[in-house]
């Protein structure tokens, strides 16, 4: 007894040891962990961070937004392609028509040649309409519903050389095969029909213009586009059916005046080419009207699709 009170006495701390238990807290504080945590966030930059989504947060780089041309690389290939055809037939139309006389420029002068080019290029068409005259007159039509074509599309909000090569080809087709030949006979069998010098001829052909041969050449267009464009006869007839009378009163509010100067000035084998001239901008409003009303329907049935799709997956 006496030893162990002398222990006690000479390790004091082994007494607290023994007699109490120590027991250290877990989350007891650390001085020297607090001051690291502290130090270190006083020297990091607090960046605010605006409301704002559309706020550039320093250290990040936005997502750069692709252009079109990236996101649709066959459209930028499309229209070079249509580039390269329209410059191509421009130059080639410019150059045969400031080199009609190239063959007799030996001695002439700026001035004599450029007085010289429109009364010859006038001379060589109508040689070419005493050669063939159908031949001719087809690749007037041909030409101008090209082009009538393309200012639709241009109207319609397409970009200028980003139109649709296969329609303006089929436009330009109806155009070669079917207007210039039919309008050529028809003109023939107008005068035909109406052999007389009295003042009221001149009207009546305007009436059976604007009444027989708008609704035939109007019809044929029409149906022949859609044959062009691989539809159903039932869609072809639905959509000359729902616009076979508003076009017909369209045209009421241009060619009548139109050929009050076909029927009155105009020779006979002249008036297609001055028909054509007002074509390009009724050809404008006859492509509008067909491709209008075929990417409506397309457009609607792509969306029945859809939506049934969508209500099958629903069911089950």
């Amino acid at each position: 007894m006496a030893t162990v009170t002398s222990l006690c006495t000479v390790f004091p701390i082994l007494t607290s040891t023994f007699s109490k238990p120590h027991f250290v807290p877990l989350c007891s504080p650390t001085p020297k962990r607090s001051r690291i945590i502290t130090s270190v966030a006083e020297d990091r930059e607090i960046v605010p961070v605006s409301e704002d989504r559309g706020t550039q947060v320093e250290g990040f780089q936005p997502l750069e937004s692709k252009t079109e041309a990236e996101l649709h690389p066959g459209l930028t290939s499309s229209s070079t392609i249509n580039a390269i055809i329209v410059l191509g037939f421009g130059t080639f139309a410019v150059t045969k028509l400031l080199t009609i006389d190239h063959d007799y420029w030996h001695g002439w002068t700026l001035y004599e040649i450029l007085r010289y080019i429109p009364e010859h290029n006038w001379i060589a068409y109508e040689q070419a309409l005493k050669a063939n005259p159908v031949l001719a007159k087809m690749a007037i039509s041909g030409i101008v519903y090209s082009i009538g074509d393309w200012i639709a599309q241009c109207y319609e909000g397409k970009p200028l050389f980003e139109f649709d090569r296969a329609r303006l080809l089929r436009s330009g087709l109806v155009g070669f095969t079917l207007h210039g030949s039919l309008s050529h006979y028809y003109y023939q069998l107008c005068e035909a029909l109406f052999p007389f010098e009295e003042w009221w001829v001149v009207p009546a052909k305007v009436a059976f213009d604007q009444t027989v041969w708008s609704a035939i050449w109007n019809s044929i267009y029409f149906v022949v586009l859609g044959l062009l464009r691989f539809e159903s006869l039932t869609n072809i007839y639905g959509e000359l059916k729902s616009t076979f009378f508003p076009l017909l009163t369209a045209g009421w509010k241009l060619w009548p005046f139109a050929h009050l100067i076909t029927y009155g000035l105009i020779p006979v084998e002249q008036r297609l080419l001055w028909v054509d001239c007002v074509e390009l901008v009724w050809v404008t409003i006859l492509s509008t009207y067909s491709n209008e009303k075929s990417e409506t329907r397309i457009s609607e049935s792509a969306s029945e699709t859809t939506s049934s799709t969508s209500n099958q997956n629903s069911e089950e």
